[in-house]
């Protein structure tokens, strides 16, 4: 939760103009007018941006795509309490400071979130260019209703 407003941070990672890069940007922009009680963000993946959002609140949700070679669509749920994020995972983003690096910074300094969740979506496309894939899109929706049920059990 924000520490002064008490609401959890909503963080949609990407670049919509690299097809299935956008994913995180699309599940935040769904879900901003269905979670009043978050704090919703969209943010580039920039890890000095992601470090600063980290330490300054205590639970956090965040979405992008990956790149693992799992099937496109392949949803991950990573509690980051319970395993590191994979750096494998995001091996295609155009910062060498990523989401993993950012996670990992972050608890080293102390100020990891009390709550930290990373959801990623396997990508099939990350050519230049608007729109996401069909079955990347598909998987939105899952994400979705899995966030959601999940922000009902935060107190």
């Amino acid at each position: 939760m924000d520490y002064e407003s008490g609401m959890p941070l909503i963080v949609g990672i990407g670049n919509e103009f690299r097809r299935d890069d956008g994913v995180g940007l699309e599940i935040v922009r769904k879900l901003r007018p269905l979670v009043p009680q978050a704090e919703v963000q969209e943010a580039s993946g920039e890890g000095a941006e992601l470090v600063e959002l980290l330490s300054e609140h205590n639970a956090v949700y965040l979405f992008d795509a990956v790149s693992s070679g799992a099937a496109p669509g392949t949803i991950y749920r990573i509690d980051s309490h319970k395993e590191p994020v994979p750096t494998k995972f995001f091996h295609y983003s155009t910062h060498d400071f990523s989401l993993a690096e950012a996670i990992e910074l972050t608890r080293a300094l102390g100020s990891l979130p009390r709550v930290l969740v990373v959801y990623g979506i396997e990508g099939a496309d990350f050519d230049p260019g608007v729109g996401l894939s069909e079955v990347v899109s598909y998987a939105v929706d899952d994400v979705i209703k899995q966030c959601l049920a999940e922000l009902a059990t935060v107190s």
